[in-house]
């Protein structure tokens, strides 16, 4: 009478609805990034304009994931995420209605406030369902939905702008949100914990909020983030405006290919997950094997730095896919070194600090990143975030050297 093969049949059913929602919360993200150029006509926006309402969007997702994770530790993941996935898509639906920047700037800062939810309640559920050599390829999958997301969005988002027009497309990628809701309510009740989920020994101890807030790793980890997370959001918001403004693509050429960049960011997540997790079962320490793969990572993103050069559009794609594959590999082993190494009680609470030192980056950079698109000098950034992977990997691999850790034992 076994119960292993129905334990593990669900806990992959919950791990394909973290892909969906994911996937979800980067086309709702997307969305605005795809139709940037078509918005800014519409309501008359400067970029300027755009880049302050993209960091009205990473201020809000800052902000929030100081109290994400602790709701999610204290709801636990099923409730949380619920209410996460609701809150984000219908401030999306109100996209599709906005006037004005003001406007704007509004609905995608309440946007914000519901998306960082998703990046606590994730590896929250993974810290419970998932063993130490699984637990990399787990956190790949449903960080490769952003992935997908971003890859699905440009076609998807295009075709319904240019169909049904702009408004039609936030309606309607954030009506999705709500048949996600269904099948994760359906599925998660019907799913039984796995017995020592939360860990033995020193990995149940709760630390207080004092240990939390002066643990070496915590902070290097989220000081990690914030520097190599901009080179992402500079992918994601501005690279389909770099080659439409800087490149003279047009939208529907940026539709028809921009995907690639993110298919490749797929790779990048499954393999760097997966790479670790084949190390920790050849005996590594699971904390050794991150940071392996994460140095590896950041041995390749410095190579974006040619597209400076403006090469020929297939090279450029190419670099681009080439620093999206390296950056979600480095992102991925991050965050399950984060679950690796702190407790699993508060994983959640534990991980929106880290995770908010991405928002840090993002809205630093933002500005940085709008003033030189305003008059189209791509190429100094392109050279600036070629350094930000090798830095963040040094600041890492000192943080969890002398930080204290939670030995978290292996289980099946």
């Amino acid at each position: 009478m076994s119960v292993a093969a129905p334990r593990s049949r669900i806990r992959w059913a919950i791990l394909a609805l973290l892909f969906g929602s994911t996937v979800l919360n980067y086309v709702d993200r997307q969305t605005l990034s795809i139709l940037a150029t078509t918005i800014q006509a519409d309501l008359k926006l400067s970029d300027t304009d755009y880049a302050g309402v993209v960091q009205l969007f990473l201020i809000a997702y800052t902000i929030a994931y100081l109290g994400v994770g602790w709701v999610t530790d204290r709801l636990g993941p099923k409730i949380a995420l619920t209410l996460f996935v609701a809150w984000w898509s219908i401030a999306n639906m109100v996209t599709g209605f906005v006037q004005s920047a003001g406007q704007l700037g509004t609905a995608r800062f309440f946007l914000g406030l519901g998306e960082a939810g998703n990046y606590v309640a994730a590896p929250k559920t993974v810290s419970e369902r998932f063993p130490p050599q699984e637990r990399g390829f787990a956190v790949g999958v449903y960080t490769a939905g952003a992935m997908v997301g971003a890859t699905i969005a440009p076609p998807l988002i295009g075709w319904l702008a240019l169909t049904y027009g702009w408004r039609a497309a936030f309606l309607v990628t954030g009506g999705l949100g709500f048949v996600w809701i269904a099948a994760w309510l359906l599925v998660f009740r019907k799913a039984p914990k796995i017995e020592g989920s939360e860990g033995e020994g020193e990995s149940e101890v709760k630390w207080p909020l004092r240990r939390i807030l002066s643990d070496r790793g915590v902070w290097g980890l989220a000081l990690a983030r914030s520097i190599t997370d901009p080179v992402w959001y500079f992918y994601l918001f501005w690279f389909p405006k770099y080659l439409i403004d800087g490149r003279g693509m047009t939208l529907m050429g940026v539709a028809a290919t921009a995907w690639l960049v993110y298919l490749a960011a797929d790779v990048g997540s499954i393999f760097g997950g997966g790479a670790s997790g084949r190390l920790v079962k050849r005996g590594l320490a699971p904390a050794t094997s991150r940071l392996r793969l994460m140095g590896f990572a950041a041995c390749l993103a410095p190579l974006g730095a040619l597209i400076a050069t403006q090469p020929s559009l297939a090279l450029t794609y190419a670099l681009g896919a080439l620093v999206a594959l390296a950056h979600m590999a480095f992102l991925v082993n991050l965050t399950t070194l984060a679950v690796d190494i702190f407790p699993p009680r508060q994983v959640g609470t534990i991980f929106g600090l880290i995770a908010a030192g991405s928002g840090v980056g993002g809205i630093i950079s933002t500005g940085i990143v709008g003033h030189f698109a305003e008059g189209r000098d791509y190429a100094p950034l392109f050279l600036a975030m070629a350094a930000l992977h090798p830095i963040g990997w040094l600041i890492a691999r000192f943080s969890i050297s002398r930080a204290r850790r939670v030995p978290v034992p292996s289980r099946v």
